[in-house]
């Protein structure tokens, strides 16, 4: 496992925080940021509260690290890496890789760099070779800050169709978004 991996996956965990639950949090009872029904999938079959950090762990890894080729985009950009991990834990990772293929598009130079791609949501060969390209021609603090741009916006317009979500964009924002 790459350091990337491990700190990336700790660091989420320790902004998650321990065990929560919120009747108005849509995601309902979490312990590390694991909803009960992942954690179910996963086979985790105790009480929340007493879920192992360890657990958690692994779930972020094969749901959200793994499942998404993060090893890959690391070879490329270890902050695209991370922030797409984040991304994934917080908005699913079709999302996360939908952000990706849409900011990849927006920065291409009007297809000079590389082509468009189809935004299909599948971090795939194709979206990897734009990547790479995209880092060749461009800095990645440009891509890193339109992904941020994205998530913040999708924020705002979850609180907007959420009401409920209101008292969580506040965190979000100042947690997930910088």
């Amino acid at each position: 496992m790459s350091s990337l991996k491990d700190g990336t996956i700790n660091h989420i965990i320790e902004v998650e925080g321990g065990y929560v639950n919120d009747p108005n949090d849509s995601g309902g009872e979490t312990n590390w940021g694991v909803t009960v029904r992942v954690a179910r999938k996963y086979g985790y079959i105790g009480a929340m509260i007493d879920m192992p950090r360890s657990v958690a762990f692994d779930i972020y890894s094969d749901m959200y690290w793994d499942a998404i080729n993060l090893d890959d985009v690391e070879q490329y950009s270890q902050i695209i890496a991370k922030e797409l991990a984040d991304t994934g834990v917080n908005m699913g990772i079709g999302r996360a890789a939908e952000f990706l293929q849409r900011s990849l598009n927006a920065l291409n130079n009007q297809g000079k760099l590389y082509a468009d791609l189809v935004v299909d949501r599948d971090l795939g060969p194709s979206t990897l070779y734009a990547l790479g390209a995209f880092m060749k021609h461009r800095e990645e603090v440009v891509l890193y800050r339109a992904l941020n741009c994205l998530q913040g916006a999708f924020y705002i317009e979850l609180s907007e169709r959420r009401q409920k979500d209101e008292r969580f964009v506040y965190g979000w924002l100042l947690n997930r978004v910088n």
